[in-house]
């Protein structure tokens, strides 16, 4: 039922691409009656980790007392983590990076000490701590994730639609915001963060897609997902399919050739010219390789860069890589031409 469950949500998500994506989805009202306020629960979505929501600041709080409607209350979370609007309550309840059920235990011990034996019910009308990260650049569809629970970076990709052909190999991952409750070991990413000095991580796709869990961090709230877009290099000349491809990690002359389909027979591989702009000037340098060199692994490959543009220059037709083809062109259209206009004055013979 589970991975049913998914794979509906994940197939729901992609047909409906408009839809800022959330991690829950509203719910039917509570059996308890219509004037409750409804809550963001899923049980589905529940068993991936919301039953352990920690509260902060913003989050709403419908607060129930059996058989006292007066002590019935929505709060919120106060900016100090707390809830101080109890009714009849003067003591702030702390609620900061606590359960539901904590808070539940500390309200019905404050309202023990009026009334007897209180049966209390504390449920999460809203959640509003945490700010949605956000995934944006080579995906096919940017998107917006509300963090109800913890995420890693494949599980946002995947809610984002995937990677585009556009996607230069590496992730930019942005934390714009303290970890809200850190866990034993986590106390560093509770600093407050310098507006000068934004945490910053790199991820390479290639690692992430190996499945290395050092590639596949958990996106904390507010955090920016950038899949860099790669630049473009062109190949043109003699080469089965000229176009400009996208510069990947370590994209090497020998794999931008073969994206293009290879360089043609007539090529001249021994003075493959690479146009370069130089950095802060207007002008290009012109490097030559001797492809021919690095296909028999005397020379090692050729790194590109960015906006490079790979001319494969055709040998002359009378060169040694074209002389044989030469030759026999000429030979061949010679006999062509003899057969097609003399053709009519040779003698037919038919031998029995």
């Amino acid at each position: 039922m589970k991975r049913s469950f998914v794979l509906v949500a994940i197939a729901l998500s992609l047909t409906f691409p408009g839809l800022v994506r959330t991690q829950e989805p509203q719910s039917a009202p509570s059996q308890e009656g219509p004037s409750r306020a409804t809550t963001s629960e899923q049980p589905g979505v529940d068993n991936q980790g919301i039953r352990n929501y920690l509260l902060g600041p913003g989050d709403a709080l419908d607060v129930r007392v059996f058989a006292q409607p007066d002590l019935n209350a929505v709060v919120e979370v106060d900016s100090d983590g707390n809830i101080s609007s109890l009714p009849f309550l003067e003591s702030p309840i702390p609620a900061k990076c606590r359960t539901e059920k904590d808070v539940q235990k500390d309200i019905t011990k404050a309202y023990a000490k009026y009334l007897k034996n209180p049966q209390v019910s504390v449920r999460i009308s809203e959640r509003k701590s945490r700010q949605p990260a956000t995934v944006f650049g080579a995906v096919r569809q940017p998107t917006r994730v509300q963090m109800q629970r913890k995420i890693r970076l494949n599980e946002l990709v995947v809610v984002s639609g995937g990677f585009t052909e556009r996607a230069s190999g590496t992730i930019q991952i942005l934390h714009t915001e303290p970890l809200m409750c850190p866990q034993p070991g986590e106390e560093a990413l509770a600093a407050p963060i310098d507006g000068t000095k934004v945490p910053f991580e790199l991820i390479k796709i290639s690692e992430l897609r190996a499945g290395k869990v050092q590639a596949n961090p958990v996106i904390r709230p507010g955090d920016y997902v950038l899949v860099t877009e790669a630049e473009p290099v062109y190949v043109t000349g003699s080469v089965i399919a000229p176009q400009g491809i996208f510069l990947r990690d370590q994209l090497t002359l020998t794999r931008a050739l073969a994206m293009v389909g290879g360089a043609r027979k007539e090529a001249k591989l021994t003075d493959v010219r690479i146009y370069r702009q130089k950095p802060g000037a207007t002008d290009q340098e012109m490097i030559r390789v001797d492809y021919s060199a690095i296909k028999k692994n005397q020379k090692p490959d050729f790194f590109l860069q960015a906006f490079d543009i790979i001319e494969v220059p055709e040998a002359g037709m009378f060169s040694p890589s074209r002389i044989g083809q030469t030759l026999m062109g000429a030979v061949s259209g010679s006999l062509g031409t003899m057969f097609t206009q003399g053709g009519s004055s040779l003698a037919t013979r038919v031998i029995y």
